[in-house]
């Protein structure tokens, strides 16, 4: 069963930003999360409604952060991008 996605103000501010290759690869992870959003990593501390999923794009570390619903089956996409300075950015 996919589960509903929206995206918050941030996450499409990045996206639209996105080179396209790198768009291709951030879709099918969307995709994937969709299908199954428990695929991500739940985090801990300040950050501990956030999901994470990793994939790998163009030979570098992405990851896709998103908070989920789980009563009426909705993931909020919140931020996409490189490794470097994701957590420290999503703090903001």
């Amino acid at each position: 069963m996919t589960w509903d996605v929206r995206q918050t103000r941030r996450f499409a501010r990045i996206y639209k930003k996105l080179h396209d290759n790198v768009v291709t690869e951030v879709d099918a992870a969307i995709e994937v999360v969709a299908d199954n959003p428990d695929i991500g990593e739940k985090k801990k501390g300040d950050l501990s409604e956030l999901w994470v999923y990793r994939f790998r794009c163009l030979g570098q570390l992405y990851l896709l952060g998103y908070t989920r619903d789980d009563g009426i089956h909705l993931v909020y996409l919140e931020a996409v991008g490189p490794h470097e300075n994701f957590y420290r950015d999503l703090k903001r």
